[in-house]
């Protein structure tokens, strides 16, 4: 006789074999993306790349590094990483906005996003060519304090070497992130950029405690920190799952004498529809006057050498212009990723309405003004978590990973990549429950006529 306990326990949960094979994938690929950031650019001094970027700390080459997982410290052929390609992306969606021609391809379906991909690669290649032939040529000017410089043997031949190289590390990085996305698990892209940036985690934690153990940092400080950014990291979570969801009505004709049958749904538009997209952006302006004071023969113009000490982090002309920033490029963003009438001619020829409010125009301007207000809140929401870390930096002296650009990648990232996973959980479980039900079979002989 069966013993009741067993029969009554449930089935052992399992990853599904395929489900598995991607997150191994996954693995496999970010860790040759770890590998290529050790890989260096030939005819650079190592040794003196790194004194340079100690100059560099607090402009937008310390944030790319963070980005590049200190690839770009390292001087890597990956040490652009995927930034030409997010440059390029985000401007053939500015394009696709603007041009008429694009805007009818991308309406095509799957063979106009073939197309504007196709295109956003080929802007891959020109902006990472342009971008690694500026890197050389400043390479080359940067001396130190000792007379030597950072290239060992400076001209064409490092020239052509260096835009080689770094080209043909941003396309690798371009397909690799592509065949994640295809192969794995989540948006390839958005993990190798999360990869970087938590490589750099460990350090950051160990020059921490490292302040703490010094006495450099109390060590209640240090936990108010950990609780802060743990605070942070649930607003962040919340802010990023909330939604105004705007009523949908369906009028669908029924059968019969039943006249109309009402069916209700309704439309979800999120708090911060444009991402982190404002905060990487507001950071690098607001960097770049402290990035031309200290490279070449800008260091000592009295102009950007003012500028960037009124800019410096802390002051209260950096929070301000950094604050004003986030908020202009979140509601441009927005405005360019989501079109209001658009989609009210879209709900328009479903046979869709929103109760109260005429079809067409009226509920482009409805949609459109709900979504100003969601994005005036979503544009407070970043500006107060990218000014987490200059607090923290200025009176704590903790490093820029605890917060800002920083956190709400990693933490966006790992919510697309958990909801993903999820997703192929419960489409596994459908399917065995389809087997067990016998419904496909039941399908093929009662279904199919």
């Amino acid at each position: 006789m069966a013993n009741p306990l067993t029969s009554q326990a449930g089935p052992k949960f399992s990853i599904p074999t395929e489900l598995r094979q991607r997150l191994i994938f996954v693995v496999l690929a970010l860790i040759v993306f770890r590998l290529g950031t050790f890989i260096p650019v030939p005819g650079v001094n190592p040794e003196a790349m790194l004194q340079l970027m100690e100059r560099q700390k607090g402009t937008v080459l310390d944030l790319f590094n963070m980005f590049s997982g200190g690839a770009l410290e390292r001087m890597s052929v990956l040490a652009l990483n995927v930034v030409p390609y997010i440059s390029a992306s985000i401007i053939m969606q500015l394009l696709a906005s603007m041009v008429p021609s694009l805007q009818a391809l991308r309406k095509e379906g799957e063979s106009g996003r073939r197309k504007i991909t196709q295109w956003t690669r080929y802007g891959t290649v020109g902006l990472a060519s342009f971008q690694s032939f500026g890197v050389a040529l400043a390479l080359q000017a940067q001396t130190l304090n000792g007379g030597g410089g950072v290239v060992v043997n400076p001209g064409p031949g490092f020239v052509i070497s260096c835009v080689i190289g770094l080209t043909a590390g941003t396309l690798f990085l371009m397909w690799l992130g592509e065949q994640i996305t295809e192969r794995g698990v989540g948006n390839g892209i958005s993990l190798l950029i999360f990869a970087g940036i938590v490589a750099g985690l460990p350090g950051a934690l160990i020059q921490t405690l490292r302040q703490v153990g010094d006495g450099q940092l109390a060590a209640l400080s240090a936990i108010l920190i950990g609780i802060i950014v743990v605070l942070t990291t649930c607003f962040v979570v919340f802010m990023e799952r909330g939604q105004r969801r705007i009523a949908v009505n369906y009028a669908r004709k029924g059968g019969g004498d039943r006249g109309y049958n009402n069916q209700s749904s309704h439309l979800p538009l999120k708090i911060n529809m444009s991402g982190v997209i404002p905060a990487i952006f507001a950071s690098s302006f607001i960097m770049f006057p402290a990035t031309l004071a200290s490279m070449g023969n800008l260091a000592n113009n009295p102009w950007l050498t003012r500028m960037s000490a009124m800019l410096s982090p802390g002051s209260v002309l950096y929070l301000l212009v950094f604050s004003l920033l986030i908020i202009a490029f979140a509601f441009f963003y927005t405005a360019m990723v989501f079109n209001s009438q658009e989609t009210a001619e879209n709900l328009k020829k479903s046979g869709a309405l929103i109760p109260g409010i005429r079809p067409g125009k009226a509920t482009g301007d409805y949609v459109d003004g709900v979504l100003t207000r969601l994005t005036g809140v979503g544009a407070m929401y970043l500006v107060a978590v990218c000014l987490l870390p200059t607090i923290l930096q200025t009176k704590f002296g903790v490093p820029f990973y605890f917060g800002g650009t920083s956190l709400l990648i990693v933490v966006v990232v790992v919510m697309d990549f958990t909801a993903q996973v999820q997703a192929h959980l419960m489409s596994h479980q459908y399917e065995g429950l389809l087997k067990k039900a016998n419904l496909k079979n039941y399908g093929r002989r009662g279904l199919v006529r």
